[in-house]
């Protein structure tokens, strides 16, 4: 009863005293109640996400004004022993429910605590939040999204700038030791009723930062826009807060030609045409996909709901329903080539790319034929967008920084307006994306990949099957000898530990397999590589690499679910 009457939220306290009033007639509320009382959500790198109810293990106005006061008296702190002045926090906040509530909250403890806090004006893409950490030198920034979880969940994602982070990481999100210290003030924090909060004292920033953020993303593209582009578009937002920034985007760079997906166009915190409101996910493109075929449009482009990733599908006549959707992986080297095009020579020697380790290894491919770095980081934004010098980065998780120096992060929307507007200048030339992907394989070889994903009920059980693969660990994958298994939590000279296997065969293949930082799954990431042969028609022996490629994945597939004794 002590969290109920501390609880400033009456649809929360209404919550539990429900469940506990369940609880002893009903074993599913009493496994609710001791589950919702069983720890305190932690707080890491991926700052909080849960899903929303009462209690300390889920999100909700208790944890938040706890997580609000521990990052406060964290900027606190090093203010006082750097001298930095005052410190200085931007917050934002997508559509889901509780998400303004929360950054409202947040903006009042910030400011109770000494921190001159920036609340955004509405419901705004996450991107645009990295942004202005930058734009405005604040020493950190707060996104109350879960991106592209289900709707019953929401999150807290945590930025550092201004004083508070070395040049190559501000506008970034957090990374060891931060989240450490971070997570320390949080536990430290008083009972939510001692946690002060101001009635008024933080700036609420004015709309034309959208406006803005629009204009620096446009600018990406050089020279004035065509008066009217030959590319025709599909949008969805995904019922998500990108959906009016990506249309001014496009609209203003040119692209007259563009429907917005109706059922799917307006934030909605339900997400009511779709499981999972993520692109990657099997059926959430339908519907786009769908409006494509009836209009005859030339690509569809996809933002999850807080519109940090960005996924496209493209005509195929080989594909059911003549669409597919582009692999992340695909759409990856696919920027890649559209940052070599945009970087000015004298650049060249000075410019790294960088990629996760469980995404394709084509784009190091690339970055070594035209003489750029390249670096292989963990998984996740926090790493890639640290990396020096860098001039792109993506994951295959639908994320890719197209413009370090814009954003420190993953955006969505600045990706799709580049990859749409070389889609645009290739269909003047009577080419397509495919057409260039057939001529990266053909020029670097077939770098094919796929991902077995096993979303299990039970946390324990990853962890059961992340210890069966240690402690048996597979001799041969896709019929091809394992010539290196690498235990990532051991970490290695190039990257620190993570939970993770990562195993090279003789054959070139590839297999990661890690728990998902965000969600209840194990993930396996698969790659072959098969080089094309030289023949006289180029075609043929692009199609027999792929399909070799495609043989090995099956192998990849199979063998690695065997050893995690699950079914593929």
């Amino acid at each position: 009863m002590r969290w109920v009457e501390a609880d400033p939220d009456p649809d929360t306290q209404r919550e539990l005293l429900d469940v506990i009033s369940r609880a002893e007639e009903h074993e599913e509320a009493a496994r609710s109640l001791e589950d919702r009382f069983s720890g305190f959500l932690s707080f890491g790198t991926a700052g909080l996400r849960a899903e929303l109810g009462a209690g300390p293990m889920r999100m909700n106005r208790v944890v938040v004004a706890k997580a609000a006061h521990g990052i406060a008296a964290y900027l606190g702190e090093r203010a006082a022993s750097e001298h930095w002045g005052t410190p200085r926090a931007v917050v934002g906040y997508d559509a889901r429910a509780k998400s303004s509530v929360f950054a409202r909250d947040t903006a009042a403890i910030l400011t109770a605590a000494g921190v001159d806090a920036f609340l955004m004006p509405l419901p705004l893409p996450t991107p645009l939040l990295a942004w202005a950490v930058r734009l405005l030198k604040a020493d950190a920034g707060i996104m109350v999204t879960a991106s592209h979880n289900p709707a019953r969940d929401n999150g807290y994602k945590v930025y550092l700038g201004g004083h508070a982070a070395e040049e190559h990481g501000r506008g970034a999100q957090l990374v060891p030791p931060a989240d450490r210290e971070i997570a320390e003030k949080i536990a430290q924090a008083p009972d939510v009723g001692a946690i002060p909060r101001a009635e008024s004292g933080w700036t609420v920033l004015p709309e034309r930062i959208a406006h803005d953020y629009e204009h620096e993303v446009c600018a990406l593209l050089p020279g004035f826009p065509p008066a009217s582009r030959a590319l025709s578009l599909v949008l969805t937002p995904m019922h998500g807060v990108g959906g009016e920034v990506m249309s001014m985007v496009l609209a203003r760079s040119g692209f007259d030609k563009l429907r917005v997906v109706p059922e799917q166009a307006i934030p909605d915190p339900k997400f009511p045409t779709v499981e999972y409101p993520n692109p990657e996910e099997p059926g959430a493109l339908d519907l786009a996909m769908g409006l494509a075929r009836d209009c005859g449009a030339d690509l569809v482009i996809a933002n999850d709901p807080d519109a940090d990733r960005a996924g496209f599908a493209v005509p195929d006549a080989a594909a059911e329903g003549g669409w597919r959707m582009l692999r992340g992986d695909e759409v990856g080297v696919l920027l890649g080539q559209v940052a070599l095009s945009r970087m000015r020579p004298d650049r060249a020697s000075e410019a790294v790319f960088a990629a996760s380790i469980v995404s394709s290894r084509m784009l190091e491919r690339m970055a070594e034929a035209h003489g750029l770095g390249y670096r292989e980081t963990l998984t996740g934004f926090k790493w890639i967008a640290r990396v020096p010098g860098l001039a792109y980065g993506y994951e295959e998780a639908l994320g890719y920084c197209v413009a370090p120096e814009l954003v420190r992060d993953k955006d969505g929307i600045s990706a799709a307006l580049l990859l749409a507007d070389y889609a645009d200048r290739l269909k003047e030339e009577g080419r397509t994306l495919q057409d260039v992907l057939d001529q990266l394989a053909l020029q670097h070889g077939v770098f094919a990949t796929d991902q077995l994903s096993l979303r299990v009920a039970e946390p324990p059980r990853i962890e059961a099957m992340m210890r069966r693969l240690r402690e048996t660990a597979p001799t041969s994958l896709a019929g091809s000898a394992v010539v290196s298994a690498e235990d990532l939590s051991e970490g290695t000279a190039e990257l620190p530990p993570t939970d993770g296997m990562r195993y090279l065969t003789a054959d070139g293949s590839r297999v990661v397999v890690r728990p998902s930082g965000t969600e209840p799954k194990l993930k396996c990431y698969l790659e072959a590589v098969v080089e094309v042969a030289e023949e006289e028609d180029p075609a043929q022996g692009l199609a027999r690499a792929r399909e070799a490629a495609a043989t090995r994945l099956r192998g990849l597939r199979t063998d690695i679910a065997a050893a995690l004794g699950a079914d593929s």
